[in-house]
Formats: structure tokens, C-alpha cells, sequence
């Protein structure tokens, strides 16, 4: 990856000083260089849109949260998910880069002075890459505690044997969080996880035979992999935080991600909601924009709502979140409620394509694909239902 600091580029840069209302404007600005054809050919080769990360980089957005002292831009995350829900807005796929938001968030909060000193500042600058999160397995799936992928300590190092499913963007990234088990399981099932930072610069150059990638094509573009570690050797400086109490740093960012997500979601469901509106005004059957039969304008109509719905829940368990208040609950219903909220707008404007709507031209097909994953990932809406009843509501555990 060329040093990004060294490209010559008319880009502008965000600053620290912008307001939510700024921060929309900006990004939608720079989204209006990458239209409906970029996203449209990247669906269809595959492909990582780097031209799209590189630019977000160089605009500074991707170190939105990471603080000014470490040459970040110091946003709340209020302001850092306006900028993923203006990505979808647009018609893009914030999938590509939201990682390296919420990601950070262990290191900023649980690393070393001289971790977040070595680190912050390159992944800021875009010297560096953090978007690959390496935690689930095949047989945990979503129950992170099984997890059996291991750590064995040797000298002044771990060395790391298991396999991970659904690691994205691991090939477009120079370091991973990856979570490891390194001690049995004891009477509390959260001990005994221990989160390591990667440098995968460095497996790859020394250790190359160590690490291997599975590219798994997906319905739609997500660049995930499985990951095979046959012994990867990192440092014990590696650690983020304390051996054995990785699961807690990694559920401390659970709540960031599920927000940021839900406003990603929501930006889908505002594109979606104008698409459909756009659509039903212009085309024209039995002599009339179909838009003026209330069998179309209805299904649009009601799903708007429910997205205008769902994004004030983004904001409360957004504002909770910056005022350092518990917001587990206002961010899984955040998820919850904007995944459904996308869906619905995006079955309303699919029926209003009609036929057209499976035409990949009009990226009705690929906005349906993409907004599917809200209500599996990165938890399930059975689980946030779940969390809901037993946390909020007091009824009985039912696993």
C-alpha cells in the first residue's frame, strides 16, 4: 500500500472542528465522487474498493475517533456515525471501512502508552490499516466464549494455532485484533481470552507459511476470508490489556459497533425510502405516475417512518455512549430496530421497481442484498430479543 501522506490529491480534508450538520455535508460530498457505477462494478468483480477507502483516508474520516492528540480528528460517536450512515445514503457500502472505527476502540481504551504512541498516529496518518477483526469460529459462531482457537506462551512470545471464520478485509489490512483463548475455562466462562494486536506486516514477511487466508464469496461484496494460524508467532507486547480478560475489551466495543451499524442501516433505509419515491413519481402505467395509487405510496410511506423511527434510537443510545453512560441496551435496539426499519424500506422499493428492481442497473437488487446482513450481523435480531427480555424487561434466561 503506497504511504498516502505522498499522493498528490485535490481531497479535502475534515477537520476536527465541524459540526454533525458539516460532517453530513462533507462526506456526502466526497461520496458524490464514487457514483452508482463505481459501486455497481465493484459488486460485480468482487472487488475491494480501494480508491474509496484511500480517499476516505486522506479525508481524515477514518480516524474519526481517534483522539486529536494522536492526529485523529477527536470525533464523539454521534459524529463518526454520521459519516457511515452518509456512506449508505449515498448508495455506497460502508462494509469496506467501518472496521478500523470501532476497531480501535480496545487499543485506544486497554492498550499501553506505547501501544496507542506506536500506532494511533500511523493508523491516523493512514500509514497504517486496522480493519480486520478475527474472533469467530465455526463451531462458537456467535457464543464467543467457546471459542478454541489457542495461544501458547514460548519466551517472550505467544504462538497462535486455530482457525477463524468471517475475518473481512484481513488481505487489505497491515494489523488485526484477533481474540485467542489462552488459559482453560474456568467457573466464569469470560476468563481466559486474551486480545492480541497483529502486525500482519510482519507474519507476512517472516512467517509467511504461518498465516493463510480463504477468500468466501458471500451474496454480497464483504471481502470476508476464513483464516488458518499454524503457529503464528507474536510478541507478548502484542497483548491489549491483561492476558485472560480479552472478552471484556472486546464487549466493551460491542456497543460502539452496533451503533455505528444501526446507522448504516438507516443510511440504507433513506436511500431505499428516496429511490422508491423517485421511481414512483416518474414512471408512469395506465396513464399516471404509479406513485399516485396509494397501494404503491403506502408500503414507502410506512417503512419511511420506521426508519425515521429507528434513527431516533440511534441518536439516544449514541448520545449515551458519548456521555460515558450504559447504552447496552439503547445500542442492540438501535440495531434492531434500524435493521428492520432497512429491510422494510427495502422490500417497498423493490416492489415499486417491480421487474426493474432485479436489474442490477438501478442498484435496487445490490441495496437489497447489502442491507440483508443488518439482521444477522454482527449479532442476530433473535439474540438483541433475547437481551431485550431478559436484561430490560427481567424474564428468565432461555439459554
Amino acid at each position: 500500500m503506497p504511504d498516502l501522506l505522498d499522493i498528490a490529491t485535490a481531497t479535502p480534508q475534515a477537520s476536527p472542528e465541524l459540526s454533525v450538520d458539516e460532517i453530513r455535508q462533507f462526506t456526502r460530498d466526497l461520496c458524490a465522487g464514487f457514483p452508482d457505477e463505481y459501486w455497481r462494478q465493484s459488486d460485480r468483480d468482487r472487488s475491494y474498493p480501494q480508491e474509496f477507502v484511500e480517499t476516505l483516508t486522506r479525508a481524515r474520516l477514518l480516524s474519526a475517533l481517534i483522539p486529536t492528540e494522536y492526529g485523529g480528528l477527536g470525533y464523539t460517536l454521534t459524529q463518526a456515525s454520521v459519516i457511515m450512515e452518509e456512506i449508505n445514503r449515498s448508495g455506497g457500502h460502508s462494509a469496506a471501512c467501518h472496521a478500523q472505527m470501532y476497531i480501535m476502540g480496545a487499543l485506544l481504551r486497554h492498550g499501553t502508552t506505547a501501544q496507542k504512541e506506536q500506532y494511533l498516529p500511523e493508523i491516523a496518518a493512514g500509514r497504517l490499516r486496522l480493519q480486520a477483526f478475527s474472533v469467530t469460529e465455526d463451531a462458537a459462531g456467535l457464543d464467543t466464549t467457546s471459542i478454541l482457537t489457542r495461544a501458547e506462551a514460548d519466551g517472550d512470545d505467544f504462538v497462535i494455532t486455530g482457525h477463524k471464520n468471517w475475518t473481512s478485509r484481513i488481505n487489505d489490512s497491515d494489523l488485526a485484533m484477533m481474540l485467542a483463548r489462552t488459559s482453560d475455562r474456568g467457573d466464569d466462562k469470560t476468563v481466559g481470552l486474551t486480545l492480541f494486536l497483529v502486525d500482519l506486516r510482519q507474519v507476512r514477511a517472516e512467517q509467511p507459511d504461518t498465516l493463510e487466508t480463504i477468500p468466501v464469496r458471500t451474496m454480497f461484496n464483504y471481502a470476508t476470508n476464513q483464516v488458518h494460524y499454524r503457529g503464528v508467532r507474536v510478541p507478548k507486547s502484542a497483548v491489549i490489556g491483561d492476558v485472560d480478560r480479552g472478552f471484556r475489551y472486546v464487549l466493551d466495543g460491542w456497543n460502539a459497533e452496533r451503533i455505528l451499524l444501526s446507522a448504516e442501516a438507516i443510511g440504507d433505509g433513506y436511500w431505499f425510502s428516496a429511490r422508491a419515491s423517485a421511481y414512483a413519481n416518474t414512471r408512469e402505467v395506465f396513464g399516471r405516475a404509479i406513485g399516485s395509487n396509494q397501494g404503491v405510496q403506502f408500503p414507502i410511506a410506512d417503512a419511511y417512518m420506521k426508519v425515521r423511527a429507528a434513527d431516533l434510537m440511534r441518536y439516544e443510545a449514541a448520545r449515551l455512549f458519548d456521555a460515558g453512560l450504559p447504552c447496552g441496551a439503547e445500542a442492540n435496539m438501535a440495531k434492531h430496530l434500524s435493521s428492520e426499519a432497512s429491510w422494510a424500506a427495502a422490500n417497498a422499493c423493490l416492489d415499486t421497481h417491480g421487474g426493474y428492481g432485479f436489474v442490477d442497473e438501478y442498484d435496487v437488487e445490490r441495496k437489497f442484498r447489502e442491507t440483508r446482513m443488518f439482521q444477522t450481523a454482527p449479532v442476530s435480531n433473535n439474540l438483541i430479543k433475547s437481551f431485550v427480555a431478559t436484561k430490560v424487561l427481567g424474564l428468565p434466561r432461555s439459554y
